[in-house]
């Protein structure tokens, strides 16, 4: 069982930056894969990013790449999403999953273990 904790959204103008920081709880956070996804009002949750177990392998949606990050840190238990030159169109819930394998994945059905979600409005 894995509790994920998602922080860092808030609101923000258009070209700025945001942290958004999901913390695990227990002692399996290494054997996850983990991911970020988004929901706008009215729209399906959507891939944003994911990272594999170790951190050598990443996999961004083509609407962040180049502006967004995923990184994390297996000792303190968290991921991360670095999000730079945010756009109006970012506006959404944003959300951390994870997956006890070694793979990435884009499938939202594919992750086992989802946060409560943080807010980000950016504002144009």
């Amino acid at each position: 069982q894995v509790q994920l904790v998602e922080s860092g959204g808030g609101l923000v103008q258009a070209g700025g930056s945001l942290r958004l920081s999901c913390v695990a709880s227990g002692r399996t956070f290494s054997s996850n894969a983990m991911g970020w996804f988004r929901q706008a009002p009215g729209k399906e949750r959507e891939f944003v990013a994911a990272i594999s177990r170790s951190g050598a392998m990443t996999n961004y949606a083509d609407s962040v790449k180049g502006r967004f990050t995923i990184s994390r840190d297996n000792v303190k238990n968290t991921v991360f999403l670095q999000m730079d030159n945010l756009k109006p169109e970012d506006t959404a819930i944003y959300y951390c999953a994870a997956r006890p394998s070694i793979y990435v994945a884009v499938n939202k059905r594919d992750y086992d273990y989802w946060g409560q979600g943080t807010q980000v409005t950016v504002s144009s």
